[in-house]
């Protein structure tokens, strides 16, 4: 198993390591108001909280629990999204997958070919088995990155999120390393 944080193209995108020099990026991606659940409900509103953001990826990729890559196109190299796999689990060889763009990306398939891309390198370098990622039943876009990236869909977990008092029911996809899909 190999865990090479160099750059990587796949198709349209390619995916790097999150670096200091990000920070502008990171700060456009976390204006939104809706962004602070991809934050894990910190606040990314300064130079400061955009750098810890950063390391936070750092520490977890050198703890082997957690690897995130910016999605960039290949011939630019502005952030235009994340995409992680967290939760890493050794014994089970499995992980949860998370991705965001910024608002300008929304809508271009830089969220699908990140997560295709994502897929990739958690199973090829990584060494994973199966990937797992969930959204809100309320959220038809990312179901469709989820299918588009060659998830399947499992099941619906109910009331499986809270935001402020509101439940969410949430769809939940996975991906294994011997899924068809990874052989096209």
């Amino acid at each position: 198993m190999t865990t090479d944080t160099g750059r990587r193209t796949t198709g349209p995108v390619l995916l790097r390591p999150w670096r200091p020099s990000d920070a502008p990026a990171v700060l456009r991606a976390f204006a939104p108001e809706e962004m602070v659940r991809q934050s894990g409900g910190r606040p990314v509103a300064t130079t400061a909280d955009a750098l810890d953001w950063v390391a936070r990826w750092e520490r977890q990729r050198a703890d082997g629990t957690g690897y995130a890559w910016a999605v960039v196109r290949a011939e630019e190299d502005e952030a235009l999204g994340c995409v992680a796999v967290t939760a890493v689990n050794r014994v089970h060889a499995c992980g949860w997958v998370s991705y965001w763009t910024t608002e300008a990306a929304r809508g271009s398939g830089v969220a699908t070919a990140g997560v295709r891309a994502l897929a990739r390198r958690a199973f090829d370098d990584l060494g994973l088995y199966r990937l797992e990622l969930g959204h809100r039943m309320d959220n038809p876009a990312s179901c469709a990155v989820a299918r588009g990236a060659g998830f399947a869909a499992e099941g619906v977990e109910r009331g499986r999120l809270r935001y402020g008092d509101t439940r969410y029911d949430v769809e939940r996809h996975a991906r294994l390393a011997t899924d068809d899909v990874n052989f096209g």
